[in-house]
């Protein structure tokens, strides 16, 4: 084949498609709107009525609004119904394989724990760095006015 050929052939194809996408979408539109009807009912007349019409049309659209709220919830409740019943099917199947899934993890602050222990010491007396530090056996880093102390004692006696 020719390119020119070719070329022809796919802008017809094109136009083909085009023209059943168009369609497609024409008998969609007509099939909403067909369905939009037939669920809401044609809109009633309701700028020129009278209190007692108006009072009618409100009556009726209230025990419409009422039926599909009563379906809603029916099938809302066997939706959920069913949600358990899918659920506790995974959980037997699981049980029969051995395999579990593993439970999410919550995320914990790791500074959460101890800004509670910080509390709770300074809640029960002062912060003493001191007793927090770790006791060495050696003498070499003992404080140095302690050991004076001993050895020589007060100073009005050396006198």
């Amino acid at each position: 084949m020719t390119p020119e050929r070719k070329k022809k052939l796919r802008t017809l194809l094109r136009k083909k498609a085009a023209e059943e996408l168009k369609r497609e979408q024409e008998r969609k539109a007509e099939e909403r709107k067909k369905m939009i009807t037939e669920r809401c009912g044609q809109p009633k007349e309701v700028e020129n009525a009278n209190e007692a019409t108006l009072q009618a049309v409100c009556k009726e659209y209230y025990k419409r609004i009422s039926q599909l709220e009563d379906a809603k919830y029916d099938l809302e409740y066997e939706v959920s119904h069913k949600d358990f019943l899918i659920n506790e099917l995974a959980i037997q199947v699981n049980d029969l394989r051995g395999k579990f899934v593993k439970p999410t993890l919550k995320k914990v602050s790791k500074y959460e724990g101890k800004f509670e222990k910080l509390k709770a010491i300074a809640k029960t007396s002062e912060i003493d760095f001191r007793a927090n530090l770790k006791n060495v056996k050696s003498n070499k880093f003992k404080l140095g006015e302690e050991e004076e102390g001993k050895k020589q004692g007060p100073e009005w006696a050396n006198k």
